[in-house]
Parts: C-alpha cells; structure tokens; sequence
C-alpha cells in the first residue's frame, strides 16, 4: 500500500512539475522580449530630431519637425538648410526605427565597463527626439567611456542611415565647408 501512494505522489509531482516548467519556459520566452509600441503604417505625426558630435557639442542636427539641417562649421559656428525627406524616404526611417523598436526600452548605458580608466576625448554624443502616435520618446548616448550598449550602436546606425540621406540633398550640398577640428 505505501508502494502505490509513493507511486501516486511521484506521478502527480511530475505532472505538476511538468506542468510548471512549461508555464516557466513560456514566460521566460516573454522575458527582456517587449512589444513594439510603433504602429505598421507609419503615422502622420511621425518625425525626429536627432543632434550629434563631439562631446557636448552636438551642433549638427536633423530635424524633420521644421524640415531643417544643422551643420557644425566648426570655428564658423553652425548653417541651417531646409531640407526635407520624400515620403518613401521617411517611411523607411520609419521602418528602420520600427524594427530597432525605438520607441521601446533601450539600453544606453554600459552596465559595468571593462575598463572604467577609459575617458576618450573628444568622444561622439547622440540626442533623439521621436515622435510617434501622440507620444514623444527622448533617447541620449556618448562613447565617452569608450564602450557602448547594442541599443546605442542601432542609434548610432540609425543615424549614419539617415545622415546619408542628407549628405546628397542639394540644399546640404550648398552649405559651406566645416573648416577647423575638435581636440
């Protein structure tokens, strides 16, 4: 008789456990996965504002709210050129932002650097604006410390992306040449 009970418990622990592990794994799929908050077709309040360069000093800027660029001159200061993206082009932004899921959490920050003596100077630092669907996300990195997250690496990506597009409109082409250097 107490062969059958200890039989009994064994079979009904494993069921159970069975039974748990598989509630286990299926939300620890879900984990660190984060649904993405950005609608398929992209909206028509869809724009960004993105400022980069050396250090503090992110004097370049595009900026889709005003159809503006930015560019640092350097010891000239900065020119503006109205400049703005087709609609094929931003809906490819767009893309590329919907599938980094910008608009979700992001890691910007190294958790523990490797070599925290590490200071580079000058060093590149991004600010983003997005807006999508009524909500407005604020995201901010820099290699100062010489390591950066695979977030920051898909901004900096991003942007290079984007700066292309730019770098070949006529109204960029007209500003002058940045003359000088950054130590």
């Amino acid at each position: 008789m107490l062969i059958v009970l200890q039989l009994i418990t064994t079979a009904c622990d494993s069921k159970t456990n069975s039974a748990l592990n598989s509630n286990i794994k299926h939300k620890n799929n879900d984990v660190g996965v984060q649904q993405n908050k950005m609608p398929n077709e992209m909206p028509d309040d869809f724009n960004f504002l993105v400022r980069f360069g050396l250090g503090e000093s992110r004097k370049n800027e595009i900026n889709t709210y005003n159809n503006t660029v930015t560019k640092d001159l350097i010891i000239h200061g900065t020119a503006t050129a109205k400049v703005a993206f087709t609609m094929e082009e931003k809906r490819n932004i767009y893309e590329k932002m919907r599938e980094i899921n910008i608009m979700g959490t992001k890691e910007l920050i190294p958790s523990l650097p490797t070599d925290q003596s590490c200071d580079k100077t000058p060093y590149n630092e991004d600010s983003w604006q997005i807006s999508v669907n009524g909500e407005t996300k604020t995201l901010v990195w820099s290699d100062k410390n010489c390591e950066v997250t695979i977030d920051a690496k898909q901004l900096l990506e991003l942007r290079t992306i984007i700066r292309k597009l730019v770098i070949v409109k006529e109204a960029y082409k007209e500003l002058p040449e940045a003359e000088g250097g950054y130590d």
